[in-house]
Formats: C-alpha cells, structure tokens, sequence
C-alpha cells in the first residue's frame, strides 16, 4: 500500500513538473529565454519544454505590426513660430533578442527619438512650407527613424504627421488670408465672366451687323436686276413697237406700189404724214414748199369723189 501511495505522488509531481515547464507560444510572439541569466534562445510559435530552475521567460514580445500613437510635440520653425505636432509610427518587431537587449525602454526610446528628428526637421522649414510638406517630413523622419531602430531589433514601416496645430493667431491670420483669397478668386470669376458676357454680346452685334449688310446687299443687288429686267422689257417692246411701225409702213408701201399708185396718190400721203407731224409735240414745222399744189391736188380728188 505504502509503495503504491508513493508511485502516485512521484507521478503526480512528474506531471506538474513537465505541466510548469511545458510552454505553447501564440502565433505571431516570441518568448526570450535565459538560462542561468544569459540569453539562450528566442522560442517560436508552439510547444516547447524549459529545463526547471534553470530556464526563465525574460520577456513574451509581440511580434506583429504595431501603431505607436505619441502625444504633440512642440516644435518651433524656422521663422519662429512654435507648433504643435503629434505623429503616428507603424512599426513591427523583427528580432526578439535585440528588442529585449538592444535598450531599456523601446517604445519610449522611439518615441524620444521621433520628437527629436520631427524638432530637427521642422526647425529647418518654414510655416508655410510645414504645412504643405507632409510627404516630406514623413519620408525623412521614416528614414532617420528606421535606420536609428535597426540595433533594436524594430522594423519602422511609417510615419504619418497627424495634426498640425499653429497658433491661435496664425490660424486666425491664416483663415482671414484664406477667406480674402476665396473672394478675390469669387471676384476674378465674376469680372471673367462679365468680360465674356460683353464679348459674346458684341459678337452678336457684330454678326448682326453683318448680316443685315449682307441683307441689304442682296436687296440692292435683286432691285437693281428687276429694275434692269424691267428697262430691257421696255426696251424690247419700244423695238417692237418700233418694228411693227416699220413693219406697217413697209407693208403700206409694198401696199401703194402693188396698186400701181400715181404721183398724185404720193404726194397725198405726204400731206397725211405732214398733218399727223403737226398733231405732235415737235416745236417747229417745216412746211414744203410746193404744199399749196398739193392742196390743190387733195381739193381736185375730193371733187372728184364726190
């Protein structure tokens, strides 16, 4: 009986023996581990065993990306103007032995380490300047951080300004240059637009004006083709007229002539043509001289006929 009690406790305290020195490491972490106070190994993600008494855990590091969120600093530009700047740093441990040996603190050394490279970098810049280069103090306090991190065993994958706070009077001044420069482009668009309102309403009377020319231009063009439509139609029917006169005389003749008609027949249509003459508007008359025996002739033929 006593022998068996005594097989049962030595296994019990196996078993609570192995159970203290069995270990299971997280994804992700890493343990640092001392033997007799010296650096013996860095155990990996899983199961593993210390030697009891001998082996200690100095320190259980975290091994995924980590954000480092430091309060503002005060920093004072080139022009002397004093700011308050927070930043962010994204880092990740990339060696448990030298984050756990490398320094005392690590967050707090990267931390001092970030306000002194953002001091030393913006006391090299003005305010203006500050404000509008982030990308670039974020790349040179990325770079300065990162290389000063290395024996550390920290790995800087960025840095990001967060606020920038000028003073209150800057702001004010900053707001009131803002606001004059809104209004003076507001103003700038409105003289632009003014400016191509009249442009566009004297193109309008310029292509009105043209126009109209152009109206009055084929108006005069179509008077002046009827008004000369008009006096060669005149012209063609005085012609005509005129032919036709012509025409009758010559047919009157060849009338006179196929009749075989005398001197005396002639001579009365002399007198015809003498008298139809004097009904006209001519203001002198030539009478022929032999008219008193052509008078005589027309009183003879008038007797005659009757």
């Amino acid at each position: 009986m006593g022998t068996l009690i005594r097989t049962i406790v030595i296994l019990l305290v196996v078993v609570l023996l192995v159970y203290s020195c069995a270990r299971i490491v997280p994804q992700e972490n890493e343990y640092v581990i001392e033997r007799l106070g010296r650096y013996q190994k860095s155990w990996k993600a899983g199961l593993h065993f210390k030697v009891p008494l001998i082996d200690h855990i100095v320190r259980k590091v975290l091994m995924k990306e980590q954000v480092a969120d430091f309060a503002p600093q005060p920093v004072i530009t080139k022009d002397n103007v004093t700011m308050m700047i927070d930043s962010v740093v994204y880092f990740r441990i990339v060696d448990s032995k030298l984050y756990a040996y490398g320094v005392e603190n690590p967050i707090m050394a990267m931390e001092n380490l970030t306000a002194t490279t953002l001091r030393n970098i913006i006391g090299d810049m003005t305010l203006d300047t500050t404000l509008t280069s982030r990308e670039q103090i974020n790349s040179q306090m990325l770079a300065v951080i990162d290389t000063a991190t290395d024996p550390w065993g920290i790995k800087v994958t960025r840095v990001e300004l967060k606020n920038i706070q000028p003073p209150t009077s800057i702001r004010e001044a900053m707001e009131k240059q803002m606001k004059a420069e809104r209004e003076k482009r507001a103003a700038i668009l409105t003289a632009e637009g003014e400016k191509q309102s009249m442009i566009l309403q004297a193109e309008g009377k310029k292509e009105s004006a043209i126009l109209d020319a152009e109206a009055e231009k084929q108006a005069t063009i179509l008077a002046a083709e009827a008004q000369k439509e008009k006096e060669i139609r005149e012209a063609e029917g005085r012609a005509e007229a005129i032919r036709q006169v012509q025409q009758a005389n010559a047919d009157g003749i060849r009338a006179v002539k196929e009749a075989g008609a005398d001197e005396a027949v002639l001579k009365m249509k002399s007198l015809e043509a003498f008298t139809q003459a004097a009904n006209g508007q001519a203001t002198k008359i030539i009478v022929p001289s032999d008219i008193a025996s052509i008078a005589g002739l027309v009183q003879s033929v008038k007797e005659s006929s009757e």
